[in-house]
């Protein structure tokens, strides 16, 4: 029996597992799952290319834990190590078994990672830990190696092992007493184990024998009795090696996508809407499939619906940093092997591999979006209202993004008629210009609230756009930026004929003392500090008195609530409103001419509260008011 130390530069390999290497304790499973399905992987890979003669049986590897011993125990029956080996890549943990391997079968072999510094993760929970491991090399005995913790080790040869393969088996330590309960460990098994590349057994279930067929009998009286399906006990396989992303789009249907969706979020009962296969291995490797889900104006959505996977090994669902935010909305998975088995996400975030793999994808999830746009329209527009906030976003954070939207960006009216944005810009020109030459898109965010502006605008001839997403303040700005000759404006923003001034003007019919006689009643009316009082000059049939809203104020207070617009603390400012009075309407010139100063006050009042009501902004005591004085003058 051999005994040492550990080669490795401390008095104890505690501070570099627990501070250094790993961010959660429950990696440790990952990574010894890992090097199960590495080591039998790498023996796949001798057996192709002819180095390991005959068959190589069973591969699948076992997880089994024994509560009563305490013991958390790995099986495979792959490649195995022989005593130098378990010296150099154990006792030796500088070393990479995984790297010199793939440089001597490069282009052979698919190779997960760090063997020796992946098993050592299992220190964090274990006080004690065993390998037991045989050699797949003809006339190799079989090893044990045993630690404690410290640099101590004993190495020496075991006549209790005779098949090929490699069982670690973690003596769990009292305060990690949970990794012995059989449900804790299917739970992480399914999180980090889920899509492995090599079958991974988890104690046995029964099912119904698929041989054997139940019989029916009768009795004297003729009647049927059918026996109960036969039970056998079969393997529990908790994984699924192949799943869809690892297969080529063209092997798959529709109803496999659909399938894999289902596996990934079995609790999520909401189809996706369409998915992007990635597939490519210039100028890196990257597989995956990201599904599109129904999003309507939901930005709070879950973000660690991406799955991030290393050859088929879960790295992380918390993707944000790693790939454009906007990405992080859609559901899927992600595989590379040029993705580090990392947990940490600044070491992600910084690495350059990671960041040519989020810009590509970026750059495929547009070039899906154009493809879909051109094959079939109408199906598009029928998922824009779901997917448009998607859009919106990456529109918003990804300038090579916002460059390729501009070919599948829709704009939608109020009547649900869809546009790109040439041929709305084309439809509304004409009629929708100002006096600068900058057309004037017109945009509502509640057809029900904004009706009676809505209306307004489209009786003299112009049209509206519904932009109801709560990233609108945001995405107008940018267009308007994108293109100096266009301004976005609210249909509520001011009164329509003040925003597209044609040549002709109409004349007011009061006189300036008029409107200054009049202006006092109705800031005696509505509340100083919330309402400014103007008046227009509009046409008899528009509304006496119309509540508006400046726009740039509405925008900064609606992207300050959002998180941005460099106006901090807009969000909490109290609204403003201008209550815009009509100079040319009867109602007006009547309330003018009244002699009963109570009268003409009630009439004001009435007048005002009615553009309110109209905006929703009469409320509590003022609405109650206004019902009673309504009642009376019925």
């Amino acid at each position: 029996m051999a005994k040492g130390q550990i080669n490795v530069q401390t008095e104890n390999i505690f501070p570099i597992i627990k501070q250094f290497l790993y961010s959660d304790q429950e990696i440790f499973l990952r990574e010894l799952v890992s090097n199960a399905t590495d080591a039998t992987q790498k023996l796949k890979t001798l057996s192709n290319i002819g180095e390991v003669k005959g068959d190589i049986g069973e591969t699948q590897m076992e997880v089994k834990v024994d509560e009563k011993a305490k013991t958390l125990t790995f099986s495979d029956r792959g490649i195995g190590m022989t005593e130098e080996e378990v010296d150099k890549y154990i006792n030796q943990i500088a070393f990479s078994g995984a790297e010199e391997f793939l440089e001597k079968y490069k282009d052979k072999a698919s190779v997960i990672g760090h063997f020796g510094l992946g098993f050592y993760s299992s220190f964090m929970v274990a006080d004690k830990v065993e390998i037991f491991s045989k050699s797949y090399k003809e006339g190799s005995k079989a090893v044990k190696w045993e630690c404690d913790g410290s640099p101590n080790f004993t190495l020496e040869e075991d006549d209790t092992r005779k098949e090929r393969g490699t069982d670690i088996v973690l003596h769990i330590s009292d305060d990690s007493k949970e990794y012995l309960g059989e449900h804790k460990i299917k739970e992480l098994l399914d999180k980090y184990c889920k899509f492995m590349a090599v079958p991974i057994k988890f104690g046995t279930k029964e099912i119904n024998d698929p041989e054997h067929e139940p019989k029916t009998t009768k009795d004297k009286d003729g009647k049927e009795t059918k026996e109960d399906h036969r039970q056998i006990t079969v393997d529990n396989i908790i994984n699924n090696p192949e799943p869809a992303w690892t297969k080529m789009p063209a092997d798959l249907s529709e109803e496999d996508y659909k399938n894999f969706y289902r596996e990934l979020y079995p609790m999520n009962f909401e189809e996706s809407l369409f998915h992007i296969h990635l597939n490519v291995d210039y100028p890196f490797n990257l597989t995956g499939i990201l599904y599109f889900p129904k999003l309507k104006k939901n930005l709070e959505v879950q973000k660690d619906k991406i799955q991030l996977y290393s050859n088929q090994v879960f790295v992380t669902d918390s993707v944000e940093g790693i790939v454009p935010d906007f990405l992080t909305l859609l559901h899927g998975v992600i595989d590379s092997p040029d993705i580090p088995l990392n947990v940490s996400r600044s070491y992600l975030q910084a690495d350059g591999n990671v960041k040519k793999i989020s810009n590509y994808i970026s750059k495929k999830v547009a070039d899906k979006l154009e493809e879909l746009f051109k094959k079939d329209r109408k199906a598009f527009e029928s998922k824009w209202d779901d997917i448009k906030i998607f859009i919106e976003y990456g529109i918003l954070s990804d300038e090579k993004f916002a460059k390729k939207a501009e070919k599948f960006m829709l704009y939608k009216n109020v009547d649900g008629e869809y546009f790109t944005a040439d041929e709305y810009k084309t439809k509304i020109e004409v009629n929708q210009t100002d006096k600068n030459s900058k057309v004037v898109y017109l945009y509502s965010s509640d057809k029900d609230l904004q009706y009676s502006y809505i209306d307004a605008a489209k009786s003299k001839g112009y049209d509206v756009l519904l932009m109801d997403s709560p990233l609108t303040a945001h995405l107008v700005g940018k267009l308007e930026q994108a293109d100096s000759n266009t301004t976005f404006t609210r249909v509520d923003g001011d009164t329509i004929d003040k925003l597209i001034q044609k040549d002709e003007e109409i004349t007011s019919k009061l006189t300036e003392e008029d409107q200054n006689t009049l202006k006092p009643v109705f800031e005696e009316v509505v509340n100083k500090d919330t309402f400014t009082v103007n008046f227009v000059s509009l046409a008899e049939t528009d509304a006496p008195m119309t509540v508006t809203q400046a726009e740039f104020m509405r925008r900064m207070k609606d992207m300050s609530a959002m998180g941005g617009g460099g106006m901090m603390g807009m969000g909490n400012m109290p609204d403003m409103y201008n209550l815009s009075v009509n100079s040319n309407h009867p109602l007006i010139s009547k309330i003018l001419g009244e002699k009963d100063e109570a009268k003409k006050k009630d009439m004001a009042k009435q007048a005002a509260d009615l553009a309110l009501l109209s905006q929703n902004l009469l409320k509590g005591e003022e609405l109650s008011k206004f019902i009673k004085r309504s009642v009376s003058l019925i």
